[in-house]
């Protein structure tokens, strides 16, 4: 343990008063512990808490002791508190070459303004050579919803510009896909990481993404944000990507793009909603690109803490947040220069901090409870993927997984945002529980976001977990307060000004009577799961169900 490391440990056993006085604490959830505790995260001191930092070491330090405070065992890799997680680390620098071509005419390009990239190659240079771009709709290959937008198109050594969201996510009604996909639910073949993954698959040395606030759900602030870095797992060479650059164009620029190439990208919009569409080659339009890339390999940490179970310890609830944040970036107009991520997510780290402390108040549970602090959430889920791909823990065992990412901090609220309704039996637990605290359920409002997919407790669907996550953004709450008016303003002011920006700091104006009323609502979910022989379950529909039923001789 490194010298920083262990001041970091020192200062955390020393700085959670409430947890130290040597008495037991009441089991109820405190405003004033979650205060002190993002106060801290997200100060100067943890730098922006990006992996592979300074700010990390200090972070894990500070976890590791707030734990043993509270009295929790290790829950990592080997009786440790941590469990490894190698990620490549790459940033680009200015670049030498970046720009689109036509028939001789030269359009530079402006990184961040223009276009967006970032690259998950090893390499010392991202270079695409005259490669060019075709355009691929939204990009789906779903063979169970009778939908091909690739018809065979070979990519190789090509450009593929997709659309954001879903097919149907613009479709009006009586339109042949209209609800195909969800309508305004976005699936996992709307999210980025998933056209990312296939123009991959099918050897794409390029993929560009239109950008479209309302098919995204952020705006372009919010893409750029991560400043040409990129994270991911370390993979073998045989399993890299195959994409030297990836990312985003802007939507003024795309349209500019199409028509130069004698392409109406509204029309073509409207074309990538059939499932006759093709691919459209763009007309000899390429991509030329050469830009220096810094490359390491970092070695940062998932965070995992345990009360074992009292009769059943090898059958787990997991409660899980993410302790990372976006680091140092460039000075906003009050000058501060660490993206510390006070609500996204060291509010979630807080919250689970105060779920432990009430267990521990209360006797053993049957079940064992595990507390799983993420890394690299922001990059891409991949603290809680690397977590899934060699679980501690088995899956077919976990009961399930509650996450905290992202709280309301407008006050009490009459109801709670549900995230990612028909997928399981979790929803009707939380309508069940949320209805003892008088509050009623509302579904996310905002379903196009498909926030489902971009919080760390769907590493765990993956692997047929039960899940249930709870974030903030999700919807308007109906305000005790202001009502769902005062609700969207959070939401729109947090959304359209803080996330994943500086300004995502701790302040005096936060109420936090809203998610002490979230946290207490998981804490009591997890509390019945952990105290009987209840197995969550899927429901009928969702993708993750066969997956989980077929590791049901596990649990009998």
């Amino acid at each position: 343990m490194s010298m920083r490391l262990t001041a970091a440990l020192l200062l955390a056993l020393a700085a959670p008063a409430a947890a130290q006085t040597g008495t037991a604490p009441a089991p109820t959830i405190s405003a004033d512990n979650l205060t002190e505790t993002v106060r801290t995260l997200a100060s100067d001191q943890f730098q922006g808490r990006a992996p592979g930092t300074v700010g990390e070491e200090r972070t894990i330090g500070y976890l590791i002791g707030r734990m043993q405070a509270l009295g929790l065992e290790p829950g990592g890799t080997d009786g440790g508190w941590t469990q490894p997680v190698p990620l490549l680390h790459t940033a680009l620098a200015a670049p030498t070459r970046l720009q689109f071509a036509r028939n001789g005419n030269v359009q530079p390009l402006v990184q961040g303004t223009d276009i967006y990239v970032s690259t998950l190659q090893p390499v010392d240079v991202a270079t695409v050579a005259a490669a060019p771009l075709v355009f691929v709709g939204y990009g789906v290959s779903a063979p169970e919803r009778s939908w091909d937008d690739f018809k065979g198109q070979d990519l190789k050594g090509k450009v593929a510009v997709f659309l954001i969201n879903d097919p149907d996510f613009s479709a009006a009604a009586g339109e042949p896909v209209a609800g195909k996909f969800g309508g305004k639910t976005m699936t996992y073949y709307g999210r980025w990481t998933y056209k990312f993954e296939e123009a991959s698959r099918r050897g794409a040395i390029a993929a560009l993404i239109v950008h479209d606030t309302d098919g995204v759900g952020y705006g372009w602030n919010v893409v750029k944000s991560g400043g040409g870095e990129n994270y991911g797992l370390v993979v073998p060479a045989e399993k890299r990507t195959s994409l030297q650059l990836q990312g985003w164009i802007a939507h003024d620029v795309a349209d500019k793009l199409f028509a130069d190439a004698k392409l109406d990208l509204n029309q073509l919009r409207i074309a990538a909603r059939r499932a006759d569409f093709r691919p459209v080659p763009m007309s000899g339009v390429t991509l030329d690109a050469a830009i220096p890339v810094r490359q390491e390999v970092v070695q940062s940490q998932n965070v995992l803490a345990k009360i074992p179970g009292a009769k059943r310890p090898d059958e787990v609830v997991m409660y899980g947040a993410h302790w990372d944040a976006y680091g140092e970036g460039k000075p906003d107009a009050q000058g501060r220069i660490y993206r510390a991520g006070a609500n996204d997510d060291a509010l979630g780290v807080a919250g689970l901090f105060e779920i432990a402390r009430a267990f521990k108040a209360a006797p053993a549970p049957d079940r064992s409870l595990v507390f799983a602090f993420w890394t690299a959430e922001e990059r891409g889920l991949l603290g809680s993927e690397a977590y899934a791909q060699n679980p501690i823990y088995l899956p077919e065992k976990t009961v399930a997984n509650l996450g905290l990412d992202i709280l309301q901090t407008a006050g009490k609220a009459k109801d709670v945002i549900l995230v990612g309704k028909g997928q399981g039996s979790l929803e009707d637990d939380l309508a069940r529980v949320a209805a003892t605290q008088g509050r009623t359920v509302s579904v996310e409002s905002l379903p196009e976001r498909g926030l489902f997919y971009r919080a760390d407790h769907f590493s765990m669907a993956k692997r047929g977990v039960p899940v249930l996550l709870m974030m903030g953004i999700a919807g308007a709450s109906d305000l005790v307060v202001g009502g769902r008016a005062a609700g969207q303003k959070w939401v729109d002011d947090y959304t359209g000004n803080c996330y994943h920006q500086a300004c995502d700091a701790w302040d005096d104006s936060w109420n936090l009577d809203g998610a002490v009323q979230d946290i207490e609502l998981f804490r009591t979910i997890g509390d019945e799961l952990a105290r009987s022989a209840k197995w969550p379950s899927w429901k009928d529909g969702s993708e993750f169900k066969a997956i989980r039923d077929a590791s049901a001789a596990a649990r009998q």
